[in-house]
């Protein structure tokens, strides 16, 4: 098995040790270190031992006349296509120093900015998984025990509580069924929407939805943007620049985007000319009219990370209403679930304290 196969399957990629190697090796060689003894001090220096391994074995490539460029390729599984692009361009350009710079800005940047947008998915999934397990285990094991005392009871019992108690008939009976064909259908359906046909389909239908549509667009515009103004910033050319943010992009809907741009900027065409002859609608108004002034001025790199930083902001802020708008909602939610309970259960316990009264 090969060593990056091990690290695929042994562990996940350990964006820590990516990051020190990138700044490690950007400063030793700013400093004048050769580029054999800086990555035989990082070697040294790393703790984890199957990233020691690697980088070990990238030392040696390059001791045996290997660009390092070559080397790290061997390692996909650490070092993606946009990582490998800058290293190949500032060997080439001479600049390698600097693009690590660039690097270790842009990698901490994209970390920061995953983590920004799993903990805004985070709060709605921890809630309604929460709900599933509760409402599952209140539904098999305590409403089945009211069920017998209610029939009991010799009385007409509130529509309610009949309900109540025809649910809870059949969640005695089939109740662990229910619970695990639901888990087995999410997992179904999580498994349908990454075939290669529904993919795109499902991602569409996504960016349609009015809240969470603008937020995943503005997550993939965001490293777009990002990504395409710090390789054009390295000296990357630009449908080269194109071509890796492609392979880079998990969404299959920007992914045809890039292929069309990039069709296009091989003809001549400019991207923002692209964008609006193709009416690519999931690229905003603003950042299509930033990509042109770009263009016109030469300066298309600032503009494309100026833009990634402002639709980073735009998540951000998205990310801390999230909480806020889907709060109350939940709690409403649940509230009238406990409402309705409470009545089911309530009522005909009330009516029959009161026939005794009488």
């Amino acid at each position: 098995m090969k060593l990056d196969s091990q690290i695929s399957f042994f562990s996940s990629v350990d964006f820590t040790s990516v990051l020190l190697f990138t700044k490690h090796l950007s400063v030793m060689l700013k400093s004048g270190v050769s580029i054999v003894e800086a990555l035989d001090v990082i070697t040294d220096q790393t703790k984890n031992q199957t990233f020691k391994i690697a980088f070990q074995d990238i030392g040696e490539k390059v001791k045996n006349g290997q660009s390092l460029y070559k080397a790290l390729s061997n390692y996909p599984k650490i070092f993606n296509p946009f990582y490998l692009y800058l290293i190949k361009v500032g060997e080439e350009a001479g600049t390698l120093d600097q693009n690590l710079v660039y690097l270790g800005i842009t990698l901490k940047k994209n970390h920061d900015f995953k983590k920004k947008v799993e903990s805004a998915l985070l709060y709605p999934e921890i809630v309604l998984t929460t709900a599933l397990f509760v409402g599952g285990g209140i539904s098999i094991f305590v409403l089945p025990q009211l069920t017998d005392l209610f029939k009991s009871m010799d009385f007409e019992l509130p529509l309610a509580t009949k309900i109540l108690l025809s649910f809870s008939g059949i969640m005695k009976q089939y109740g662990v069924l229910i619970i695990v064909a639901i888990l087995f259908a999410i997992f179904i359906f999580r498994s349908i929407i990454k075939t290669p046909f529904i993919k795109p389909i499902w991602q569409r239908f996504l960016l349609k939805l009015p809240v969470l549509g603008v937020f995943i667009q503005n997550v993939e515009l965001s490293a777009f943007c990002r990504n395409l103004g710090m390789m054009l910033k390295s000296g990357l050319p630009i449908t080269s620049a194109i071509d890796t943010q492609k392979q880079s992009t998990t969404n299959d809907v920007y992914r045809y985007y890039l292929e069309v741009i990039e069709e296009d900027v091989n003809k001549g065409k400019s991207i923002s000319e692209s964008i609006i002859n193709n009416k690519l609608e999931y690229f905003s108004t603003l950042a299509t009219r930033m990509i042109a002034v770009g263009e016109k001025t030469g300066k298309l790199d600032e503009s494309l990370i100026y833009l990634g930083d402002y639709f980073e902001e735009e998540v951000d802020s998205a990310a801390k209403d999230f909480s806020v708008v889907l709060e109350p909602i939940i709690l409403l939610g649940v509230g009238l679930v406990v409402a309705y309970l409470a009545l089911a259960i309530i009522s005909p316990i009330y009516q029959f304290t009161g026939s005794i009264k009488r």
